[in-house]
């Protein structure tokens, strides 16, 4: 039984675990007289050790053989073997688990027939392998041969013997068609076997595996590696800068003192006017970057101020919303959207109570189609567009996989091309934390703030009486989106509407015999929550 205790650099260890009852390491029990093996090996031109070997045991025997597949062959340094193509005839049995290749033959003849890889390297000018062993058992009789794709295998050298007095190897020889043939009888435990052979440079591709934990690997940190991570943390740090620049810059857009006048007067006549003819849904979905039960609520109130829709409290719970005008060019596609559905085409009339049914209201193509405008008017990114940031990202996600890729199978520093994909990850990711809205947008949500603001220091004496109904309507959809309906309806509160020689509001009914708003102010905010309530309830932002 031979034990393998290492082996010179570029060796092609033999493992020739049937011929010595061994490979790198092997350790058989119990010692057993009698032991006769008949080995047969034979090495590819693929570089892999294939053997045959017959054992054969005494009975009242048995013979084991643990081979380790893991050889240190130097300080943090070790050789890897793998065993393949295991098949077991007779009574024995042979295993590949845990790094280990057992051999286990009981009383009477067992074939063993396996495939040894990862054994071939190369030296200058040659490829030798060398075997060294220690025989930890006694065997009767060893008879081998080895077959190589070469004929011009020499020994070098083999010496046997207990250490301190070892001798030359007997009945050792290659024959002219280049077989190596070995007989040895009377092996005693503890004897030592070292035997080196040579074979033409090239003979087989090499194919150890030796692992050394000095080494450098793939994956080590290096010089470029370092590099190509302190990039990578300057462009992310790039990247968190911008971002936090531009949500500084977004919330900017919202703050501020200015104020825009509403009232757009012409000789003795007063009428409303919003920023760039902004719409009170639209602005909504500016001011908090999404869209929400309100903005829709605005829109509605919005239509009706514009004689799409007319308005009439059915009780103080329920109203009836008619058709007035059919949607024309005149209104957006979100717009008309929201008039479809409260009367989608061949309904005249609808009450709130028909709308609350289960079903019947679904917001999320209002909600699709308000962001949807946003970004036609350039208030918003579009996030359905491959944009920049996809392109790039996606180009440096597939250039990272691929440069991790070449440079493990090359020189190395494979972490270069993990930092350029996780790079592309990134920036990918960065829209994500963008703000939504555009410099546009932001130019467009700062108006509409100052429009507020202007609104809350409109007061009721500065509109003439016939002109107070008309721009007390048109503003009032904007004061929904801002939570303010009801200060803007107390600010009006002693508006008559009849001044303008039509009584009532021309767009909300029952109220017609009222000479002020005080009844409407405590009935309106109903009718908004129950729009909201509407539209909160048919899905989410």
């Amino acid at each position: 039984m031979l034990t393998f205790r290492g082996g010179a650099a570029g060796a092609l260890l033999l493992a020739t675990a049937g011929m010595l009852v061994a490979a790198p390491v092997a350790h058989t029990e119990p010692a057993t007289d009698g032991v006769n093996i008949v080995a047969d090996l034979k090495l590819s031109r693929e570089g892999v050790l294939e053997v045959t070997e017959k054992v054969v045991v005494p009975a009242d025997s048995s013979f084991k053989m643990t081979l380790p597949l893991r050889l240190k062959i130097g300080e943090d340094v070790e050789r890897v073997f793998n065993v393949t193509d295991v098949d077991t005839k007779g009574a024995g049995t042979a295993t590949v688990a845990n790094d280990l290749f057992t051999i286990d033959a009981k009383p009477g003849e067992s074939t063993f027939t396996y495939a040894i890889h990862n054994t071939v390297s190369d030296a200058p000018g040659t490829q030798t392998f060398r075997w060294l062993g220690t025989i930890n058992a006694d065997v009767a009789s060893i008879d081998a041969s080895l077959i190589s794709p070469s004929y011009e295998m020499g020994v070098v050298d083999c010496k046997l013997g207990p250490p301190g007095n070892l001798r030359q190897c007997s009945n050792l020889q290659i024959e002219a068609d280049g077989v190596l043939y070995w007989q040895q009888t009377d092996l005693r435990k503890g004897d030592n076997i070292d035997l080196t052979l040579q074979l033409p440079p090239g003979t087989v591709p090499a194919n150890a595996d030796i692992r050394d934990g000095n080494e450098e690997s793939a994956f080590s940190f290096t010089t470029p590696v370092a590099v190509a991570l302190g990039v990578l943390l300057l462009a992310l740090a790039a990247m968190a800068a911008y971002v936090l620049r531009a949500r500084r810059e977004n919330a900017a857009a919202t703050a501020g003192s200015e104020t825009i006048d509403p009232l757009l007067r012409d000789g003795n006549q007063v009428q409303f006017t919003s920023p760039d003819g902004i719409l009170p849904g639209e602005a909504g979905v500016l001011l908090d970057e999404h869209v929400d039960p309100g903005d829709i609520a605005a829109t509605v109130i919005d239509l009706a101020v514009r004689r799409y829709i007319w308005i009439t409290p059915i009780s103080d719970s329920d109203w009836r919303i008619d058709r007035v005008n059919a949607p024309d060019d005149q209104l957006r596609d979100y717009e008309k959207a929201v008039y479809r559905v409260l009367l989608p085409d061949g309904t005249d009339t609808v009450s709130v109570t028909e709308l609350r049914a289960p079903g019947r209201i679904q917001s999320q193509p209002v909600r699709t189609a308000m962001l949807a405008d946003a970004v036609a008017r350039g208030a918003f990114i579009d996030r359905a567009r491959i944009g920049l940031p996809i392109l790039l990202g996606g180009a440096l996600i597939v250039g990272g996989i691929a440069a991790t890729i070449a440079l493990a199978r090359t020189s190395g520093s494979a972490l270069v091309g993990v930092a350029i994909l996780l790079a592309g990850i990134a920036t990918v990711l960065l829209p994500r934390f963008l703000p939504v809205r555009t410099a546009q947008g932001r130019a467009l949500v700062g108006q509409i703030r100052a429009l507020q603001r202007g609104l809350d220091a409109t007061s009721r004496d500065q509109i003439p009486p016939a002109d107070q109904e008309l721009v007390f309507s048109r503003a009032l959809p904007f004061m929904v989106i801002g939570g303010r309906a009801d200060n803007w309806i107390r600010a009006f509160r002693d508006l008559n509407p009849a001044a303008d020689a039509q009584p009532g509001l021309y767009w909300f009914g029952t109220f017609e015999r009222d000479h002020n708003l005080q009844r409407f102010a405590g009935h309106f905010p109903y009718f908004i929550t129950a729009l909201e309530g509407l539209f909160a309830g048919a899905g989410g932002r």
